[in-house]
This record gives C-alpha cells, structure tokens and sequence, in this order.
C-alpha cells in the first residue's frame, strides 16, 4: 500500500511506473504489444513507464489493456465506514462546488 503522507508526488509516480512496467514484463508482453493492445502508441507506453507526462485517458487505456481497469475504478471510493459518512457523501454528490470558508476572498 502507498503512503501517500510521506511520499513525494514524483516517489509515487516512480513505483507505479515500474510496477506498471514490471507488469506488463509478467504478462510476457513488449511495449508494441501493451500499446496495440491498448489502442496508443509505443511511445506513449514507453513514456509512460518512464513517468513521463501523458494523458490520463491513456493511463486509463493501459490499464484496461493489462486487465487492471477495477484498479482506476476503486481509485476515488468513497469511505463509507458510518452512516454519517453516507449521509455526508449522498448530500455532497448533489452539490457541484464545495462550500466556501470563512476568510476566503
């Protein structure tokens, strides 16, 4: 599991582009491979095993194309571990802004 308190953005983005490539390793499949699979270019998928900026759409296509799509699906779940918490979660998907708080300009 990823500490995300005490990880710099760019620690995170580095595990999780080997991880990404280390995977596609244990599926026995190269770069032109995952990329045809998952409709993007070679480059795109050396990009983004390099932690080099690339659209989130692509990531997406990635991890569909390495059967782990439910991986993004679970990303923002939220924790509902009350009934407060799925009171505060149904209210607060009805509203499109967050509140503004006092002493904000």
């Amino acid at each position: 599991m990823l500490d995300l308190y005490f990880n710099k953005p760019a620690e995170i983005a580095k595990r999780l582009c080997g991880r990404l490539r280390t995977e596609r390793l244990a599926l026995n499949m190269t770069q032109a491979d995952l990329a045809a699979r998952a409709g993007i270019g070679t480059n795109t998928v050396s990009n983004l095993e390099a932690g080099r900026n690339v659209g989130f759409e692509n990531l997406v296509r990635v991890a569909m194309a390495l059967g782990r799509a439910q991986e993004l699906d679970d990303l923002f779940m939220p924790r509902l571990e009350s009934i407060d918490d799925i009171q505060r979660y149904e209210n607060s998907a009805k509203r499109l802004r967050s509140k503004r708080k006092t002493g904000d300009a």
